[in-house]
């Protein structure tokens, strides 16, 4: 969208191309790709280069991306070496109008308007880039620190009722404060798309958020490993004390925070029953679990288990009606979602005591 306004502004005719046909007819044509799973015309035959670590020399001979008319970017094709827009172009107003006709032939094929409310009824753009985490299996683990990168009138169409922000982690950012003022100032509610970080949370910043911010939608928060499980819920202790308002946790299960490297059984095991532990916790205060299942959950002997959580914990409905084991038996008992209980159970009897009939 900003590629977009950036070249209107010298009179250029811009268009949104959803296929690959007939790049020749153009004179510039920008690809972007978020994941590096997304397929692309003449990949080769080969995915195993199709990985963080070799994900530009998996595209360098690609035929369709070395057209001279042709750029991309983005970390679909560079993961985490993704190079950014020059200033100039970053710090555009988004082209919010164009997708316009790409959604309403949507509505027409009988889509529902409520499924591109982004499109239609959000301001998005990002006040603060990078984290200070460096965790190993994100894609911002070359960050070190988080800083102001746009004011909000920077992408605010204040035409549009609501603002959506994808920052990486703003409180982290020294300037925090600073920017919930600029939304404030707008008087638009907002929701922050990609998760807060719970464990900074200070009172200060509790209240802020809860109590003298315009908020639309869900407050989103991530639990990644079970060894910050302390600070989750001392500080989901004083959320608790300000709001009853609905809480989601991204619950990001099957990756070895210990040893990246290194998988066996004992760590398989283990990794599930913390998963069980964390989605415990925040029954207790009421949250929702999102999993989120690294890529390497596909290795595991308890590949399915993986599955159902997330079957169960990212639908609420089924979540806050059902234990797992009555989300399980609702499938039939000859089903694959019951088998992946039961076979678990059958090896690891107290634990399944421990966590399969806990409810909301």
């Amino acid at each position: 969208m900003k590629l977009s306004s950036y070249y209107k502004k010298f009179g250029n005719q811009v268009e949104l191309k959803i296929d690959y046909d007939d790049l020749d007819q153009y004179d510039k044509v920008f690809i972007s790709k978020v994941f590096m799973d997304t397929e692309i015309p003449f990949e080769p035959a080969d995915k195993t280069l199709r990985k963080e670590e070799t994900i530009i020399e998996f595209y360098k001979d690609n035929e369709m991306l070395n057209l001279e008319n042709v750029y991309f970017g983005g970390t679909g094709f560079f993961y985490d070496k993704a190079p950014f827009l020059p200033d100039d172009i970053e710090h555009m107003m988004p082209d919010y109008h164009l997708y316009n006709d790409w959604v309403q032939e949507q509505i027409k094929s009988g889509g529902k308007e409520k499924d591109f409310t982004y499109f239609i009824n959000y301001s998005i753009g990002m006040t603060t880039r990078g984290c200070v985490n460096q965790c190993s299996f994100c894609v911002n683990k070359n960050y070190k620190k988080s800083v102001l990168h746009s004011p909000v009138n920077e992408f605010l169409d204040k035409s549009r009722k609501y603002i959506c922000l994808l920052d990486d982690n703003t409180f982290a950012c020294k300037d925090w404060k600073n920017v919930f003022e600029q939304l404030k100032d707008t008087g638009k509610r907002f929701q922050y798309k990609q998760g807060l970080d719970e464990r900074l949370l200070t009172e200060e910043k509790i209240r802020v958020l809860f109590k003298e911010s315009k908020w639309i939608g869900d407050y989103i928060f991530a639990f990644d490993n079970i060894k910050d499980k302390k600070l989750i819920e001392n500080n989901l202790n004083l959320i608790r004390d300000y709001t009853n308002k609905n809480v989601m946790f991204y619950v990001f299960c099957g990756f070895n925070h210990s040893n990246p490297d290194h998988y066996d059984d004992e760590f398989w095991k283990q990794d599930i029953i913390d998963t069980l532990e964390r989605i415990k916790i925040l029954m207790k205060y009421k949250c929702l679990p999102y999993i989120m299942r690294y890529k390497d959950y596909e290795l595991s002997p308890y590949r399915g288990m993986y599955i159902n959580f997330a079957r169960w914990c990212n639908q609420p409905s089924f979540f806050k009606r059902k234990s797992f084991r009555e989300f399980c038996i609702a499938h039939g008992l000859n089903s694959g979602c019951y088998k992946y209980m039961s076979d678990f159970e059958k090896l690891y009897p107290e634990e399944a005591k421990q966590y399969f009939d806990l409810k909301f």
